[in-house]
């Protein structure tokens, strides 16, 4: 019939999701990463798991994946969508500050292992074209399960975080220079890498990065200041679709990984104001098909092959996870860093990554790796993957919890990583308009540092151009908050005239913070003890303080003494203050706060 929906259609996504609804939740209740929950559920689910016994047991096939391919290949925005957020936390500038251990300390750990691995696999016999292809491959790490690692951890501010990850981003960098030779390799043999083809190859890469940064820096902030000039959730969401979505199309199409041109659009996004409510926008998807690429990833595990040959697999898992931990540990300390974050750098980086399916895919498609070969190499290093969780967690103790560099021992600039955005406590102002900017102006006479948020993207544009910090988004959502720095923030400081828009930035802030110092602004009397209900620390009724200074103004007319005027409006404005934040102000209601302060 037409219009007639099949169920067994949809069948992987519910299997999907009952993964993500039901796995996951245990797996965080045992304080267990949800990556092994994933990854286990991959295995389980897998044409190799369960798969495998569905022709002999036909029920089994509705609790398999039987589409690995669709669910890979939608997997890929995973990594996609991470890397975005990735750019979004950087900056063109820290990223020009991190050049030293980008293409420093990351380029000497691609070819170190890249070379010790093939120089291995020579040694057993392998021609030096698929040994190389296997050493790329290898030298990999994966961004995705150790960057996530990081950011559940906290930990991606930290020195050894920051080595990482530029490691981590040298990588990425370099898969489509190892594509590309593998490319020629296959061509035209050995004899091409040295000629002018291969640099001819990249220009289509060069035009491609040249695009994007072009069409990025004229074209990104004027699109979102128009979506948000209409107000509509649904729209802005939209557009942050497109923009990463497209850049990665656009990245693809040239010959790059579609990972690489999200990272540069989220650059791009990095330094406009609409930079955190992009996060907060974009962070649900990046969860959630975060969570399908490790599923596919433990699809692509072959337990057959790893049971046939267990000694040479697990041999070579084994050999991988010491190599890359050995090499980057000397790097780390070579560049500077301590014994403890060397040691939690490399263990961290151990592991294989998600590009060794790209790179042996295009080897043992254009024949450079054997089949048989490079299947065996990847089982070997999805192994070397799923211990990854587990090696983080030694490096995290060895490494200590401190983030931001703290507790780790000074530098000199020239080795010294660059700060993270953040890191200095800002007092929060909520709300840019007449209120907002006076409050900002005698915060800066007091030499305070801030930042200030605003939902009208008019407000935001003039005080950018003004060299504000200020940015776009909504203050009522706890995830704004944090981005915006509210759990290191001294204070919070609520000046929108919206009394509704008030009340649940103050509810929201208070349930996250229940220390924070909330200062907001009240039209009335009776606003002001609905804020102080809800937590605020005081409360500024608009009506009350325009009374004060009309008697002031008044009274000094008259020729009072101003000494007298002055203790008369503090005393008169104490009254107004614990009249309002009392119990029974509100029928008899206590604020929970108040109470547990008072305990």
């Amino acid at each position: 019939m037409e219009g007639h929906v099949s169920p067994g259609e949809y069948k992987d996504v519910v299997l999907f999701l009952a993964t993500a609804g039901v796995i996951v939740p245990l797996f965080r209740r045992w304080r267990i990463s949800p990556i092994l929950g994933f990854l286990g559920a991959g295995v389980v689910l897998g044409p190799f798991g369960l798969g495998s016994l569905s022709a002999t047991v036909p029920w089994l096939s509705y609790f398999t994946i039987a589409n690995p391919g669709e669910i890979a290949q939608l997997a890929e925005f995973g990594v996609v969508f991470l890397l975005f957020m990735i750019g979004l936390e950087l900056s063109w500038e820290r990223l020009r500050l991190m050049r030293r251990w980008v293409f420093g300390m990351g380029a000497l750990q691609v070819s170190l292992c890249l070379a010790a691995i093939a120089l291995a696999a020579m040694a057993l016999g392998l021609p030096p074209a698929p040994a190389a292809a296997i050493g790329a491959a290898l030298a990999l790490s994966s961004t995705a399960v150790v960057m996530q690692i990081l950011t559940e951890h906290k930990r991606q501010h930290s020195q050894a975080g920051r080595a990482t990850f530029s490691v981590l981003l040298f990588q990425d960098l370099a898969v489509a220079p190892i594509l590309v030779t593998l490319a020629i390799l296959g061509r035209g043999g050995e004899d091409d890498v040295f000629s002018p083809r291969l640099l001819l190859a990249f220009a289509p890469a060069a035009l491609g990065v040249m695009l994007l940064l072009a069409f990025g820096r004229l074209l990104l902030r004027p699109m979102l200041k128009s979506v948000a000039r209409a107000k509509s959730e649904e729209l802005f969401m939209a557009a942050c679709l497109l923009v990463v979505i497209g850049a990665g199309l656009v990245s693809a199409i040239t010959g790059l990984s579609m990972a690489l041109g999200a990272f540069i659009a989220g650059l791009l996004l990095a330094e406009t104001e609409y930079r955190h409510e992009v996060e907060v926008t974009i962070e649900p998807f990046k969860g959630l098909l975060l969570g399908l690429f490790f599923l596919s990833v433990g699809i692509g595990l072959d337990v057959s092959l790893l049971l046939a040959k267990p000694l040479a697999v697990l041999g070579m898992s084994l050999g991988v996870v010491t190599l890359n931990a050995g090499v980057v540990f000397f790097l780390g300390r070579m560049f500077g860093l301590p014994a403890r974050g060397a040691a939690e750098a490399g263990l961290l980086l151990a592991g294989g990554g998600e590009f060794a399916y790209v790179i042996l895919s295009a080897a043992m498609g254009d024949g450079i790796v054997p089949r048989d070969l490079g299947q065996m190499v990847l089982v070997s290093s999805t192994i070397s993957m799923m211990c990854i969780p587990l090696l983080a967690a030694i490096g995290l103790k060895l490494g200590g919890r401190q983030t931001g560099g703290q507790g780790l021992s000074p530098e000199p600039p020239s080795v010294a990583m660059p700060q993270a955005d953040g890191e200095t406590p800002r007092v929060l102002v909520v709300g840019y308009g007449r209120v907002g900017r006076l409050v900002g102006d005698m915060l800066r006479r007091h030499e305070i540092p801030w930042v200030a948020a605003e939902r009208d993207p008019k407000l935001v544009e003039s005080a950018r151009h003004a060299g504000e910090e200020i940015f776009f988004g909504d203050a009522a959502r706890s995830e704004f908050l944090k981005r915006c720095g509210l759990e290191t923030a001294p204070a919070l400081v609520v000046t929108m005239d919206a009394p509704e828009g008030v009340e649940a930035i103050v509810a929201t802030a208070r349930a996250m913070r229940p220390d924070l110092t909330i200062v907001a602004r009240a039209r009335d009397a009776r606003q002001a003890q609905r804020l102080y209900e809800l937590g605020a620390t005081d409360a500024v009724p608009e009506t009350i303080e325009a009374s004060l200074q009309l008697s002031e103004a008044v009274l000094v007319e008259i020729g009072v003494p101003m000494g007298l005027i002055i203790a008369s409006v503090h005393e008169k404005r104490d009254e107004f203050r614990k009249a309002l934040n009392r119990p029974e102000a509100l029928g008899g209601r206590t604020r929970r706060y108040r109470r547990a302060q008072e305990s």
